[in-house]
């Protein structure tokens, strides 16, 4: 049975922090072997420092994490103030392995899979990405069809400032974390921060990001029938608050990518959006909704619930940015929710700029993992 444990701090200096977490993990396990650690961004120049020294301390040989404007941490959420969360944990030794960043393509994990014996193929991955990096989402899928029995999850660093990862090594810039067995067993979930306003439509004309047509009819007339007569006559107001939805090809429980709205050209009646898009494709609008957002986050923490039937030991948590204090309040009501139905487990996870899930990069979502 693998023994979890995390801990969260607060303080000056990341050397102060670094003492605080090794003192509030407790007595850690002679054979605690992998650790996650997520630290806010004003400690994205140390990050390297921060984790070396946990590794000097505890004897934890491997580390995975990076940096978020917020953190989490059991039932609270850390921003605009120095601080960091870890979860450890002893596993199996061939149970995983912590691959390396990859940048272009996957010759790396290619070197990694020969090192490591076909019998350990890996079935479940923690992922970290750079979201300055435009190949991170195509790599996505690429190590899904790499290892097609692969479920991923993780989020992109988000930072004011620098972008920091580490997966063994400090490394910036790319796609890296960390892959188990089927001998380790565990249960995602996915909730939306958005909520569908319309039916979905057929892309029929577009170029890149541009959305020319809806239906055969101009984009931005399909837009403004379904945003309706109020938003249509100040189209200003649909900033932060209305979305592109794009349905995922092949879910069988309607699930869909969220994208921002970038710019509306009234002129030319087209729609400039945060993802390309190719003629045939399905779209639908969305509104980022607190009430909405509550209603989804409580049904997919039950769903978990209902799919679990062993003890939870362990958690992470990765959740949007946009989530968090401004969704669902300041008093970390997301995170002491999940705490409250999970009973209080141990987790650490970061705001992200983008989560991911499967093979897909989502945004507005909480990933949920738990381990069993």
């Amino acid at each position: 049975m693998q023994r979890y444990l995390s801990a969260v701090a607060e303080g000056s200096t990341w050397q102060e922090i670094v003492a605080k977490l090794i003192a509030r993990l407790g007595d850690i396990p002679d054979d605690a072997n992998l650790g996650f650690v997520y630290a806010t961004d004003s400690l994205a120049p140390d990050f390297g420092h921060m984790i070396e020294a946990l590794r000097t301390r505890t004897g934890i040989t491997h580390w995975v994490g990076t940096i978020g404007i917020g953190i989490c941490a059991d039932g609270n959420e850390y921003y605009d103030a120095p601080a960091a969360s870890a979860l450890v944990a002893a596993f199996p030794q061939q149970s995983f392995r912590v691959f390396p960043s990859l940048h272009h393509d996957l010759s790396d994990l290619t070197r990694l899979q020969h090192e490591w014996n076909s019998e350990y193929l890996p079935r479940f991955g923690v992922v970290h990405g750079d979201p300055r990096t435009a190949l991170t989402p195509q790599l996505l899928p690429a190590l899904s069809q790499r290892l097609p029995d692969l479920y991923l999850v993780g989020g992109l660093s988000s930072s004011q400032g620098d972008y920091a990862q580490y997966a063994d090594h400090e490394c910036e810039g790319s796609l890296s974390g960390v892959l188990f067995t089927e001998q380790i067993s565990v249960a995602t979930t996915l909730t939306q921060g958005c909520s569908p306003i319309s039916d979905k439509h057929v892309v029929s004309d577009c170029e890149q990001n541009v959305v020319r047509s809806l239906d055969g009819r101009p984009a931005l007339d399909v837009f403004k029938e379904d945003i309706g007569e109020v938003l249509s006559r100040d189209l200003q107001r649909v900033g932060g608050y209305i979305f592109v939805g794009l349905p995922i090809p092949g879910s069988d429980t309607g699930d869909y990518v969220v994208r921002n709205l970038v710019a509306i050209d009234p002129d030319k009646r087209e729609l400039i959006i945060g993802d390309a898009v190719y003629p045939g494709q399905q779209l639908q609008f969305c509104r980022r909704d607190g009430s909405s957002a509550w209603e989804d986050l409580q049904r997919a923490i039950n769903a978990l619930k209902a799919r679990v039937s062993s003890p939870i030991k362990g958690a992470l948590y990765y959740s949007c940015l946009g989530r968090g204090r401004y969704l669902f309040g300041e008093n970390s009501e997301e995170l002491r929710f999940i705490q409250e139905q999970l009973g209080n487990v141990p987790l650490a996870g970061f705001f992200a700029n983008g989560e991911i899930a499967k093979d897909q990069l989502y945004g507005y979502t909480g990933v949920l993992t738990v381990f069993l």
